[in-house]
């Protein structure tokens, strides 16, 4: 029997060198089973994001996906239309009403890279929208109420049937993020050979 993999897809500007994907590449090289995590580096244009998981879905066989930021909004989505488990963390939930403002010149918060975020970029987010998720026992939120960045009441609702979980205080990067994976990975079927 194949095993499942997980794919993580990194927020807005940000990319497969952030802290999240470290903590969780060490994990998973650490059980020997490195080839099971996928951390595909995304573009800023929402469409070509898109296309790129897509891609690393159809390639990947048996996976389950973990979000973060609007990285969970992806995976939402994602979830929805290919039926697959999904943790989110700290997600936003209507990405175009938050990234207005960084329309123009951006530059990615790991490599540096500049780019040009184009206004039409927030109508293609729209066409990604879940209104109601349909199958909730699916899909796990990870929020703490010290995020700087979201209002993490909107995930919380959106979330509402989930499985949820909500820490007091913490930040938009998801503190102690580390002490969760094993949640993570057994809430997405995933066993590695450490136990976890």
């Amino acid at each position: 029997m194949t095993e499942t993999s997980l794919i993580y897809i990194h927020g807005f500007n940000s990319s497969p060198r952030s802290h999240k994907a470290g903590l969780l590449r060490q994990v998973f090289e650490a059980a020997g089973a490195g080839h099971r995590l996928h951390i595909p580096a995304l573009e800023p244009q929402p469409k070509r994001a898109m296309a790129a998981l897509e891609a690393e879905i159809a390639g990947a066989g048996p996976v389950a996906l973990l979000g973060s930021s609007l990285g969970g909004f992806y995976a939402t989505w994602l979830a929805e239309h290919h039926d697959l488990p999904a943790v989110l963390v700290n997600p936003v939930v209507r990405p175009w009403a938050l990234l207005d403002k960084y329309t123009g010149i951006n530059h990615n918060y790991h490599t540096g890279q500049a780019y040009d975020f184009d206004p039409a970029w927030l109508d293609e987010l729209k066409r990604y929208e879940v209104p109601e998720v349909s199958k909730p026992e699916r899909m796990l939120l990870l929020t703490q109420t010290g995020d700087e960045s979201l209002d993490w009441t909107d995930g919380w609702e959106y979330y509402a049937d989930c499985h949820r979980y909500c820490g007091l205080g913490g930040s938009h990067g998801f503190d102690d993020f580390d002490a969760f994976i094993p949640l993570v990975l057994r809430f997405c079927g995933i066993r590695l050979t450490s136990g976890l």
